[in-house]
């Protein structure tokens, strides 16, 4: 079975096509080389001993969207991850990602709409939630006024899935509400390599562990939590990428309900930020440098995974610790920086 993974050269992206690989999938690959290395495909082909096909594509570029799909014609899944992914930049830079990850979405839609049968898995994000009521957070928490442009496009994004669905019975989707994906695969041959400042916590963590950032900043220290810094579910990426090949396959089983479905992936374990900070003085044996600042807009107080419908429906469950997560991706930064 030929699947395309769009942003498959990125941290999630990669990460999935090895499990893809391994599990006898032939994959195909687009990536614009915006905010990641063609580099990766070397990593993927020492863990895997195979090569997948890449194409350098903006999926911006609509005409170069039907182009790909009349020529690949054959590809029977789409695991689509393509999109610009900060909290805080989208807040500055909203038009980008109204562009960058509505339009691509439905240029995809679209080519998999003419198609017999397809199935398409949508990396969605708990950021649709807002700040839930509640903790942990279920797949039926209401869908809240998004706290930021990236959030938005997230709703979004799910919106235009659901009611392309109900158009097309061809086409099953189902949207996996992740939550803070971190880490490497166990073998550093992969792992998160983002260009330019981080915009995540866990390697800017540990680029100011390897020396590379002089300080860490936390945004924030009198949130309603217990030590007052914000609180997210940090889920291992191996864990994560295993989940959309499960996924995958419930739709080529013919084993989801509906042909639009929603989980939620994490671990079910909230952490705060200073507890993540803990986390990797205490796997790495270094005293990081931090400062507490101001809050930052678009972030919300916690959220954290009730996982059960994962768990009972999927058959999936987290299997990684805080602990082994963030060993992963210290042994991925010293690697990569020796």
């Amino acid at each position: 079975m030929k699947v395309l993974v769009t942003g498959g050269l990125g941290f999630i992206g990669s990460h999935t096509v090895v499990e893809l690989q391994e599990q006898g999938f032939e994959v195909v690959i687009i990536d614009d080389l915006s905010n990641s290395s063609e580099k990766v495909i070397d990593g993927i082909v020492a863990i895997t001993g195979k090569k997948p096909v890449f194409e350098k594509i903006d999926l911006k570029e609509k005409s170069k969207v039907e182009d790909f799909f009349k020529r690949h014609n054959t590809i029977e899944g789409v695991i689509h991850f393509a999109a610009s992914k900060a909290v805080g930049e989208s807040v500055e830079k909203p038009l980008l990602y109204y562009e960058n990850n509505i339009s691509t979405l439905v240029y995809i839609l679209k080519e998999l709409s003419k198609k017999d049968k397809a199935n398409f898995i949508f990396s969605s994000s708990c950021t649709v939630y807002g700040q839930a009521d509640t903790m942990p957070i279920t797949e039926s928490a209401p869908v809240k006024a998004a706290e930021s442009p990236y959030g938005n496009t997230k709703q979004i994004g799910e919106e235009i899935i659901s009611e392309t669905c109900k158009v097309a019975p061809s086409l099953s989707a189902i949207a996996l509400r992740y939550f803070n994906p971190m880490g490497a695969h166990p073998s550093a041959e992969i792992g998160e390599l983002p260009i330019g400042v981080p915009q995540n916590l866990v390697p800017f963590i540990t680029q100011t562990g390897i020396g590379m950032r002089q300080q860490l900043s936390v945004f924030g220290d009198d949130y309603p939590t217990t030590d007052g810094t914000c609180v997210r579910d940090y889920i291992h990426v191996v864990d994560l990428a295993k989940a959309h090949v499960i996924a995958l396959k419930r739709l080529i089983d013919g084993k989801n309900v509906t042909n639009y479905e929603v989980f939620n992936l994490g671990t079910g374990t909230g952490s705060s930020v200073l507890e993540v900070i803990h986390s990797f003085e205490k796997v790495s044996g270094k005293k990081l440098n931090y400062k507490i600042v101001d809050r930052r807009p678009g972030d919300v107080i916690s959220a954290y995974a009730n996982t059960e419908k994962a768990n009972s429906v999927l058959g999936w469950k987290a299997e990684s610790t805080l602990d082994q997560a963030m060993k992963s991706a210290w042994d991925w930064e010293v690697k990569i920086r020796s």
